[in-house]
């Protein structure tokens, strides 16, 4: 019987040992996460999984080895806190513009 050549075993073993941290809808997003981790030194990877039972759509896992996973964690939920101040802020300035404008109208 032939043998797998050794890179093809190693990269299965390797994924083997990779854990999900999250799991999203987009690609677009994962990819976004796989970037993120890898700009902060944690290796990670993103597996499409089967399509999920509400509308037919595929959810994206975001994996990273058991070792990384609390750091991961760290990251993404850091960089989730960023962005919803970020949004924050910016519905914040709409809505001072808004304000803005009505009290320009009344006087």
């Amino acid at each position: 019987m032939a043998q797998r050549p050794e890179k093809t075993q190693k990269s299965q073993t390797n994924l083997k040992e990779f854990v999900v941290v999250t799991v999203v809808e987009d690609l677009e997003q994962a990819r976004d996460y796989e970037t993120l981790l890898k700009n902060n030194d944690i290796p990670a990877t993103v597996k499409e999984q089967h399509e999920s039972r509400q509308g037919g759509t595929k959810d994206v896992a975001v994996m990273v080895p058991e070792d990384f996973l609390d750091e991961a964690h760290v990251v993404i939920e850091s960089q989730d806190a960023y962005d919803d101040f970020y949004d924050f802020a910016l519905e914040d300035e709409e809505d001072d513009d808004l304000d803005s404008e009505l009290f320009d109208e009344e006087f």
